[in-house]
């Protein structure tokens, strides 16, 4: 199997392109029965895709949404979406949308009775919950002593990828071999899963026709610059999360310390941008007796 190398499948215009076409409904409902595990019997043999294409244009935007959207026979919405970057606000954000996608289902004055389950998936490209080894969470609406369901219309699954990768063993099920599909697994083990199911042989077939196509190359390559801006200004937040509290605590302790007398050296405390060096501050400014002692410590870190 000459698998085109280096593909990102957790990019979400290439899952979108790949298991969001027609010629991809076999890997979807291949994927969609390892997550939900409905039984043998209840297994899903087709769906109908409620396609929501995306100008190419929005591709650059890093709050563009390029998720699937399927309906089963039964009428039960599922939708899956990919999250790359830890936005810290994953729980909100999909019980969000999923409540759109519940109510959206009725028109004005129709008959709640037809509203239908609806299930939404959340592929992560990092950890959120804290149990290490668990990679699949599934939630549902429950009474809170007895575990009574109030009913079945909300099912949420959440899939850590990173997770996933740590476990360093063969896979045990389908799911596990579809998170390692998603976690970019390649060669002859790749290989050898993708013999036993078709739902990924599906997938890698599509795949190496996606690549093929310029226009389609391009548009993935998009996407691509997308995730990284979006990675780095999450990290450029974070790090400048962490210089306001360092130049907080500093302050805080300057003020405590000497009052109104250390006012010069919180000023240059707050000009000081670098985290490594608000750290050496802090691991000396403790230490200091005098104001003298605390001004020979900051200016000897220099403003950057």
């Amino acid at each position: 199997m000459n698998t085109v190398k280096g593909i990102n499948r957790t990019n979400d215009y290439a899952f979108k392109r790949i298991m969001g076409s027609e010629e991809g409904k076999e890997a979807l409902i291949s994927f969609l029965n390892a997550v939900l595990k409905p039984g043998h019997d209840k297994e899903l043999t087709s769906v109908e895709l409620l396609d929501r294409e995306l100008d190419p244009k929005y591709l650059i935007d890093r709050a563009a949404r390029l998720d699937i959207l399927a309906r089963t026979a039964e009428g039960v919405l599922i939708n899956i979406e990919v999250q790359i970057a830890n936005q810290y606000n994953i729980d909100k954000r999909t019980l969000f949308y999923w409540a759109g996608l519940y109510y959206g289902q009725l028109s004005s004055g129709e008959n709640f009775k037809h509203l239908r389950k609806t299930i939404t998936i959340n592929i992560l490209g990092f950890s959120w919950f804290m149990n290490k080894d668990k990679y699949h969470h599934t939630f549902q609406l429950k009474e809170k002593d007895t575990g009574e369901q109030l009913n079945e219309d909300i099912e949420i699954h959440f899939l850590e990828l990173p997770k996933m990768k740590k476990l360093k063993r063969r896979p045990n099920d389908a799911l596990e071999e579809w998170m390692l599909y998603l976690n970019n697994l390649e060669g002859k083990e790749m290989e050898e899963i993708a013999m036993d199911n078709p739902g990924i042989k599906k997938a890698l077939t599509i795949e190496q026709i996606f690549l093929k196509s310029k226009k389609e190359r391009r548009l993935y390559e998009l996407r691509e610059k997308a995730f990284r801006d979006e990675i780095s200004m999450v990290n450029g937040a974070r790090e400048e999360g962490r210089v306001e509290m360092a130049q907080e605590a500093i302050c805080k302790y300057l003020e405590a310390r000497f009052g109104d007398a250390s006012q010069g050296l919180q000023q240059k405390i707050r000009g000081i941008s670098k985290i490594e060096t608000l750290d050496g501050v802090i691991n000396k400014i403790y230490t200091v007796s005098s104001l003298e002692e605390a001004s020979a410590v900051i200016n000897g870190t220099g403003k950057n």
